[in-house]
């Protein structure tokens, strides 16, 4: 008889068992977690340096930044007086939970609000690993096409809320806002989403305040 070895499920089930043990870190400090997921060139870390000025004086941020190779994005985030934690995750195409432990054991003592975590540029393998995070966050630009809800579903499926980034293009992009909206709720009909341009500013509110009231929801567990 054959005997069947399945790596995922035990790749999977060790990282699940993994973000567990951050969640609890996480709560027992007080630190809200954000993973924000998009595929490459969305425009991450430019709304995370917009973020990091919104929020100055109004809640200790940190950051910690998942990517294949150079800390340039890291290095951007922190002209604005973050503290941040570069992940080089050498060939791997998203982080999980072990990959954040060691930036969880730098951040956490600094006494966070929130932490965000920019996950590696994929819309395919950060939605599966869990590490530890109070809710997924997905961005999609208008550039990519509003076909990707329908051809990415899983990253659509977990997210607790769709940001649509880089507005500003639309007039220059063909992009349907109504059919990426209509396909991302049709895989997640609780999905909220946020339309915005870190570049002009529209739609940055809005972020923030999500953002507040999922720290004040963490800190009220």
């Amino acid at each position: 008889m054959t005997e069947v070895i399945r790596i995922q499920e035990g790749v999977l089930a060790d990282n699940d068992r993994a973000a567990e043990d951050l969640r609890l870190r996480f709560r027992e400090s007080g630190t809200c977690v954000v993973n924000l997921m998009s595929g490459p060139g969305a425009g991450k870390t430019t709304l995370l340096e917009r973020t990091a000025e919104a929020l100055q004086g109004r809640l200790r941020l940190g950051v910690a930044v998942g990517d294949i190779q150079t800390s340039r994005d890291a290095d951007r985030i922190a002209r604005h007086g973050v503290p941040v934690v570069q992940i080089n995750t050498g060939d791997a195409c998203h982080l999980d939970a072990r990959m954040v432990t060691p930036a969880a054991d730098h951040l956490l003592p600094l006494g966070l609000d929130l932490l965000i975590v920019e996950n590696v540029g994929n819309l395919v393998c950060p939605a599966e690993f869990e590490i530890g995070e109070d809710a997924k966050v997905v961005m999609l630009s208008v550039t990519e096409g509003a076909d990707k809800p329908a051809k990415y579903p899983l990253m659509f499926h977990v997210s607790r809320l769709m940001l649509v980034s880089k507005v500003d293009l639309l007039p220059h992009v063909d992009f349907s806002m109504e059919a990426a909206i209509a396909d991302a709720r049709a895989l997640n009909p609780d999905l909220q989403v946020i339309a915005l341009s870190a570049r002009t500013g529209e739609g940055l509110d809005p972020w923030i305040d999500w953002l507040l009231g999922l720290r004040d929801k963490a800190r009220g567990r």
